[in-house]
């Protein structure tokens, strides 16, 4: 099993270059950073975690500004989006950033995805709340054919483009693994029909009934259930829980760091590499 860490990389918090040396000369195998463009103030959106909003929600770094920090700093870190909300994007403008940081990283990238919890900032990126699935799927579809093909063209409800050309190309073939943030049954069923992996939130989700049911669905799509990856984020810290999901077929396991400054965070990292010893025995 692989071993990651996630921080929300923000403009207080450790540097994300120095936050990736740190990590790689760690062992763990890769970074992820969520993302939020911001967060409108109105605060109407209920968080998912809970009754309060942490303020490193509206403090975050651009992603993949933050990433490219991470992987020009280090050589084999895998990095990753801990999720990019597709749905606040243009898919032209993010195939780009993807197949750019995923070429120039040497295929390290991590592209999580997610439909984003937040109405009022997605509609101020001009996505329709209830719409956001099709929306994702439509512009997922349409960026595989830009990564894909030397001319791309997508005519879709809420995508549309003729005939373009787009370089560079990933290069990861055919593409960086597309990990689906999610916890419902329909989540699950979306990974199966798109995605690459699922990307579940430990305590928040029932992770060994979804992986169930996730091999469920795949075999009853005809995909091989091993082509579907798990990823635990924010996983806990209990050596008898990861050793479930490990039992269970979990790809990659990986724990939250605190958006502070350098000792802090380092600190946290190092009780981490703690765990993974004794893991590993």
């Amino acid at each position: 099993m692989k071993y990651g860490v996630m921080m929300f990389s923000t403009d207080y918090a450790i540097h994300p270059a120095e936050l990736a040396r740190a990590a790689e000369e760690r062992g763990f195998e890769s970074l992820l950073f969520p993302e939020h463009t911001h967060i409108p103030s109105s605060r109407l959106s209920p968080w998912p975690g809970g009754p309060s909003l942490p303020k490193e929600y509206w403090h975050t770094n651009d992603v993949f500004v933050a990433l490219s920090f991470a992987a020009a700093a280090t050589t084999r870190l895998r990095i990753g989006t801990g999720i990019c909300l597709v749905v606040e994007h243009d898919p032209i403008t993010l195939a780009k950033q993807v197949a750019t940081l995923d070429a120039l990283s040497g295929g390290r990238l991590l592209f999580g995805i997610g439909g984003g919890w937040n109405r009022e900032e997605m509609e101020n990126h001009g996505t329709d709340f209830t719409q956001r699935w099709d929306v994702l799927r439509e512009r997922i579809a349409a960026m595989k054919e830009i990564w894909t093909k030397d001319e791309a063209s997508y005519q879709g409800e809420h995508v549309t483009f003729d005939a373009i050309w787009s370089w560079p190309k990933p290069v990861q073939k055919p593409h960086p693994p597309i990990l689906l943030g999610t916890g419902s049954a329909r989540g699950r069923q979306r990974v199966v029909d798109y995605c690459d992996g699922w990307m579940p939130i430990a305590g928040r989700d029932d992770v060994l009934a979804g992986i169930a049911d996730l091999r469920a669905r795949a075999e009853r799509a005809s995909r091989d259930p091993r082509s579907i990856s798990v990823t635990i984020f924010g996983a806990p810290t209990k050596p008898e829980r990861i050793e479930k999901y490990r039992a269970a077929g979990v790809e990659r396991v990986v724990f939250a760091l605190p958006p502070q400054e350098r000792d802090a965070v380092l600190r946290a990292a190092d009780r981490y590499v703690e765990l993974i010893r004794t893991l590993e025995g």
